[in-house]
């Protein structure tokens, strides 16, 4: 998922964070920059999960992309802090739990929250969400977005059918296993207009 509008999303309504929100690749980076600001607020994108198909003869796959948000809070008061972090989190919930990223995706979900670390001069808190989509197509006019929707893709289109029956009975008695002859009995056509 794209970054940038949960980053547009969370600034325009997030006033407490007072701009103080950005990416993020690492925990362990965020951890170890003393300059942050607080309160700020991190998003970083933890991972995507696959379910099996839904189609047996396409590719129609649930796909949940993940992502957390860690909140850095001032806790050289431990109480300020907390009672910080409730608000933050519900300001958070009102910005992103139903907002969709995208027109691909659903609306985001909250997956839960927990702290990462406390000291005696900061917390981190971490809010993970998740939104999800679909990979493949659901109309043959969108892009393919699979091999094999591409495969598809390069096939001549399909402009009609003749079929030629050559039906088993009657049976012609000079072969030695009943069969079809080589004789044509029956031929139809039809065409396709796209």
């Amino acid at each position: 998922m794209k970054i940038s509008p949960i980053l547009t999303q969370l600034r325009a309504q997030c006033p407490s964070l007072a701009g103080h929100i950005a990416t993020g690749v690492d925990l362990a980076l965020l951890q170890g920059n003393p300059n942050l600001p607080t309160p700020s607020a991190h998003v970083l994108p933890l991972a995507d999960l696959a379910s099996a198909s839904t189609a047996q003869n396409s590719t129609s796959q649930p796909i949940r992309d993940r992502f957390e948000i860690i909140l850095v809070l001032d806790a050289t008061d431990a109480t300020k802090a907390l009672d910080l972090l409730h608000d933050l989190r519900a300001e958070l919930w009102r910005a992103l739990v139903g907002f969709k990223p995208g027109s691909e995706y659903s609306a985001i979900v909250y997956d839960g929250g927990e702290t990462v670390s406390i000291n005696s001069s900061r917390m981190f808190y971490r809010l993970r969400f998740f939104a999800e989509f679909q990979l493949g197509r659901n109309l043959p006019s969108q892009p393919a977005e699979s091999w094999h929707e591409r495969e598809l893709d390069g096939l001549s289109s399909f402009t009609g059918v003749t079929v030629r029956v050559d039906a088993i009975d009657p049976a012609d008695p000079n072969l030695k296993h009943p069969g079809p002859d080589g004789r044509v009995e029956m031929t139809f056509s039809g065409d396709v207009t796209p």
